[in-house]
């Protein structure tokens, strides 16, 4: 029962978490409930041992800690590392597209999904918009999130008739096939507001005189896609001044199978994860003397882009993190020496869903290294280094395990198979943390519509907790480099 109900929790999030944006969202909802205080890093920081914050970057990564109330300048941070962001498919800057009488959306692949998997799915949009606000003579610009509801696309399939060879191999070009279908255009002229074309800038082609502004209706998008998303907001379409959308599945997040042992949903990849440490971090910190004996600095840091490599302003190849540690330290003392010795004494578990052992496809896995459903988290290892698990990582890992009776398993890909990574390698050798790198077991990992066990969501869970609990005392038995 206590297993269903973290699950149950976890089915929650996803279904408030489309995409990367809405996952900080809930994400802030949670932490300001637990008492967590919200800062801003293009302001000072006034920060207080005993004391509990967050902070967001561009809305799609988000980092919260806890400071332990005899934390002193230097000491290390215990962090849980994962990312927000899951493949898809996101809208392109011009969406719209006419063809043979339809009304079709332009998306773009982001990072590298089952493709196949999106076909015949009830879509939908969400994602973020910039909305122009006008009061009392002047102007501002709001960052505003938007879901709608209902499903609105489609991306159909070719019949077996017209494709006879399509299950001997069924290859998708995401340039042509991968193409939702929004509406008939005689449909979409027939229900048209007259003011539409005003509203959105939409000049005829020979007459853009009357349109006054760029705004992303017109040329760049269909008029109906735009009326949908301004009723969602609240807003006029023509005070759409731009938006990141992504098309996202419309079923919802469940716990399912004959035993209601498993979870099936979107963006288990890595939302299962993200979801596990922060609200073990808030678990973790939420007794009145929880942090009473903590010297350290418990933190969460969920990051964007890790999908597609991590290179940008708000993913874990970003000075994100660092600035972090070294904010908070420097708080605290103004040596600039001490973010050093802090980074030494501080631990990172970057957690990223794994692969289970599939009962169709056994020989996928090494004979020695096979994750399965129910057995807890999995530690990764990589000798190259796709993996920044060491010994004595892992180590640390298997101690808090073995002192909760929390199960635990090991992953190595087979040598004549490709490696994929994480954030762990990018995070530890572009701050020099020391990293192990675990992940709870999945199937259907890069679907539309991925599944976990439920059993693993609370062992992750209890494993998360207790590493906060619990480094600080251990770390200070381990003799290395000395």
């Amino acid at each position: 029962m206590e297993s269903s109900a973290v699950a149950a929790d976890l089915v929650d999030f996803l279904n408030a978490s489309p995409t990367a944006f809405h996952a900080v969202d809930e994400a802030k909802k949670r932490l300001k409930s637990a008492g967590y205080a919200q800062i801003d890093e293009k302001q000072d920081w006034d920060l207080k041992a005993g004391n509990k914050y967050f902070f967001t970057r561009n809305y799609s990564t988000i980092v919260a800690f806890a400071i332990g109330k005899k934390y002193v300048a230097g000491n290390g941070f215990h962090i849980v590392g994962a990312h927000t962001d899951s493949p898809c498919l996101k809208l392109k800057p011009v969406t719209k597209v006419i063809k043979s009488g339809f009304l079709e959306v332009g998306v773009q692949t982001y990072g590298g999904g089952l493709w196949h998997t999106w076909f015949d799915r009830d879509l939908t949009v969400a994602g973020r918009m910039i909305i122009r606000n006008k009061k009392d003579g002047s102007e501002s610009y709001l960052h505003k999130l938007v879901r709608i509801e209902e499903p609105i696309m489609r991306i159909p399939t070719l019949a077996i008739h017209l494709d006879r060879g399509v299950n001997d191999g069924f290859k998708v070009n995401t340039q042509t096939h991968l193409l939702p279908v929004l509406a008939t255009s005689i449909k979409a002229e027939l229900n048209k507001p007259a003011s539409i074309d005003d509203a959105t800038g939409n000049a005829a082609p020979n007459d853009r005189s009357k349109s006054s502004k760029r705004t992303p209706g017109g040329e760049q998008h269909h008029s109906l896609l735009l009326q949908l998303l301004a009723a969602q907001a609240g807003c006029e379409p023509g005070d759409i001044c731009d938006f990141e959308l992504q098309a996202c599945d419309t079923q919802p997040s469940i716990i399912a199978g004959a035993m209601k042992e498993f979870v099936f949903s979107g963006r288990l990849d890595n939302l299962c994860m993200s979801f596990c440490s922060l609200k073990a971090l808030i678990d973790a910190t939420s007794p009145e003397n929880s942090l009473e004996d903590e010297v350290g600095v418990r933190m969460v840091a969920l990051f964007d882009h890790e999908e597609v490599g991590s290179n940008s302003a708000q993913g874990a190849g970003s000075p994100v993190m660092f600035d972090a540690l070294s904010r908070i330290t420097s708080t605290f003392g103004p040596d600039s020496k001490l973010i050093q010795k802090a980074i030494q004494k501080s631990f990172l578990v970057s957690a990223d869903m794994a692969h289970a052992l599939h009962p169709n496809y056994p020989d996928k896995h090494e004979e020695n290294h096979q994750p399965k459903f129910h057995g807890g988290l999995v530690i990764k290892h990589n000798a190259n280094q796709r993996y920044a698990t060491n010994a004595i990582t892992s180590f640390v890992f298997r101690e808090i395990a073995a002192k909760h009776n929390i199960p635990l398993q090991d992953f190595v890909i087979r040598n004549d198979m490709p490696c994929g990574s994480t954030i762990g390698p990018i995070l530890a050798s572009g701050v020099g943390i020391r990293t192990v790198d675990v992940g709870a077991p999945q199937w259907s990992m890069h679907s539309i519509r991925e599944m976990c066990a439920v059993d693993d969501v609370k062992h992750s869970y209890d494993h998360f907790k207790a590493f906060f609990q619990d480094f600080s005392q251990l770390d200070g038995k381990i003799a290395v480099d000395i």
